[in-house]
């Protein structure tokens, strides 16, 4: 079973939620992820900027 992932810090920005976590080898890892319905978007990034850049220019293809 994979171990479960804790996410903290956690934001939200139009319909992206950005996550900051711990990967398998202890880094900080951020995460930005679409919660629109069947977009399915998601990425990880090394810094939180980065998944706040991504999560502000993020443009859902689901209408």
């Amino acid at each position: 079973m994979p171990a479960r992932i804790h996410f903290r810090s956690l934001m939200k920005i139009g319909p992206v939620q950005i996550g900051t976590y711990r990967n398998r080898h202890g880094r900080a890892k951020d995460t930005a992820v679409c919660t629109s319905d069947g977009c399915g978007w998601s990425s990880d990034y090394s810094s939180s900027t980065a998944a706040q850049l991504a999560a502000r220019s993020h443009r859902c293809r689901v209408s």
